[in-house]
């Protein structure tokens, strides 16, 4: 995907000022009655708790954000669909005053995108008018939220599955074509080596595989189905009869492991000579319509090396259904067996895909089993992100024309930290990060060996000194002036970032089970002025 955000970057063209709240509008309303049209406010969007049970999270959505944040205004028609919605009373110059606004005088500030991220640290800070920066929200909160809580599933899945292959197979399954979309491009980010989606493999450059369905391959009955029987020599021009040569592999393997001819379907056999011939440089059969270990694993390798014989490297086989661990170790085996009887030594290592309905609990399971996987497709666990369907994040006002605002509630979870804050991440000795802190932005940066003490926002007794060797501010200025300010990294480059990203943290941090939650501290400064606020708005109660 281009780095650039212009026209060769296009973004769904749902993602308007309309895609909002209606609150967003009546409060721009009201704030316009009150004359806060020129009131400057800062904006933190946060999250509270990360997903899935897990102690870290990817940030992703940040290039969705600038590109809305490029094409805001409003049109005529949203214009006058807003005065058919809003009160009759709604005053006319309002409109004029929506129709005339942009995002020219918002400032964003952000993570970059595809890095490790925790609860409470702003992942976007957005300062300027109160009344644009208010209308933002809930689009910004969209693009945001699916498209972290997507990249956290999918590193999740990543660290599951080691170095195996893993495709992305649930757009049947997504939340609609826009979630299709953005689980197949946040998949890849996120770690998964490619889609079965066509749209996203042209419109993000990501690799599109596939093979065929269970409709195929019982579309066939029997041989006499195979109307093309001939195959080219891959090496020269000229054809032979590949139908003959499957047949003589399948007789001699039925030979050479007494496999009763009777058990394996004709009708399977000829869809994989159909789809061979097809196909003959991309030959991957889904093996378990049947049986797989009495017809479909049988059928796969006598058209598999028949097309050896004629030049061709057949891909593998997908395993659907079943004993997964089990049904793996039982073709790999047999792969084996093959390859040292028949002297191919190409054919033990043939890929072993497994999918149905897999989870990251699954993949962890078969781990432990012992099993011949070579890659996952996961479908529906993945883009419906089911163990956990929504990430939560919230887009809060931590500051109005220079003056800081809190929240306060009686769960303590939902109590903002107010004024506008950078964050930094230390690093210890051994390259890890050891924490992260946030600052008011009137303070000096943490250095280099130097003691910084560091404490739970709302637990006083938390609270320990770190020098870190290394201090990275996450916070950069991405939005100013009506553009973005700094080149974006493509789709390749925030792949690389979420890797890069995961390495920092300790693998207790990132294991499944049981994981140590990783700190997120406030300064000495901002921990005092966050409880003089804070006891400044909290009202007395009084007893009688």
């Amino acid at each position: 995907m281009n780095s650039s955000i212009d026209e060769d970057c296009q973004q769904n063209a749902v993602v308007q000022p309309l895609l909002t709240d209606l609150y967003q509008i009546t409060m721009a309303y009201a704030y316009w009655k009150s004359g806060k049209s020129n009131a400057n406010a800062v904006f933190d969007l946060y999250f509270r708790k990360n997903p899935f049970n897990g102690e870290f999270t990817i940030f992703g959505g940040l290039e969705e954000c600038l590109k809305f944040l490029k094409k805001f205004q409003y049109s005529e028609t949203d214009i006058e669909y807003l005065r058919s919605i809003l009160p009759v009373s709604t005053e006319n110059e309002f409109f004029e005053y929506l129709q005339s606004l942009t995002a020219n005088e918002v400032y964003l500030y952000a993570v970059p995108e595809g890095t490790v991220v925790f609860p409470r640290e702003p992942l976007i800070r957005v300062e300027g008018p109160l009344i644009v920066v208010q209308i933002l929200e809930t689009t910004l909160l969209n693009l945001v939220n699916y498209a972290s809580l997507m990249s956290t599933n999918a590193a999740r899945f990543r660290l599951a599955a080691g170095k195996l292959k893993l495709y992305e197979f649930g757009l049947r399954r997504a939340q609609g074509p826009d979630g299709g979309l953005s689980a197949s491009k946040y998949s890849y980010i996120g770690g998964f080596d490619g889609t079965s989606n066509v749209l996203a493999g042209k419109l993000f450059n990501i690799p599109v595989k596939g093979t065929h369905a269970h409709s195929y391959v019982t579309s066939f009955c029997s041989l006499s189905e195979v109307t093309i029987t001939e195959l080219k020599i891959k090496s020269g021009v000229e054809k032979r009869d590949f139908l003959q040569q499957t047949k003589k592999w399948r007789e001699k393997l039925m030979n050479t492991f007494q496999i009763p001819i009777n058990q394996a379907s004709d009708g399977e056999f000829a869809a994989f000579i159909s789809f061979a011939i097809a196909f003959p440089d991309g030959f991957m059969a889904l093996v378990d319509t049947y049986d797989v270990v009495k017809s479909g694993l049988f059928n796969f390798c006598s058209v598999a090396l028949a097309l050896l014989d004629f030049g061709y490297s057949p891909i593998g086989i997908r395993l659907d259904s079943g004993d997964l661990a089990y049904l793996s170790n039982v073709a790999r085996n047999y792969f084996k067996r093959i390859s040292e009887i028949f002297k191919v030594p190409s054919f033990e290592n043939l890929l072993i895909m497994a999918s149905n309905d897999i989870n990251e609990e699954t993949i962890l399971s078969l781990n432990e089993q012992g099993h011949s996987i070579d890659a996952f497709g996961i479908g529906t666990h993945l883009v419906t992100c089911q163990k956990q369907p929504a990430l939560g994040g919230v887009f809060k006002m931590v500051e109005i024309d220079e003056q800081p605002r809190i929240k306060l509630s009686h769960d303590v979870e939902k109590v903002t930290i107010p004024g506008k804050k950078e964050t930094y991440r230390l690093y210890g000795g051994e390259g890890f990060a050891l924490i992260d802190i946030l600052q008011r932005t009137t303070e000096d940066s943490p250095q280099v060996n130097c003691k910084v003490l560091c404490r739970h926002p709302f637990q006083e007794s938390k609270r320990a000194y770190v020098t870190p060797i290394k201090v990275e501010k996450l916070l950069s200025l991405y939005w100013c002036n009506g553009s973005i300010c700094q080149k974006l990294p493509n789709m390749q480059e925030v792949r690389e970032k979420v890797k890069n990203s995961l390495r920092i943290l300790r693998s207790d941090i990132k294991r499944s089970l049981n994981p140590t939650p990783y700190k997120v501290a406030v300064s000495d400064n901002l921990y005092t002025f966050l409880h003089d606020l804070w006891l400044e708005n909290a009202p007395i109660g009084e007893l009688s």
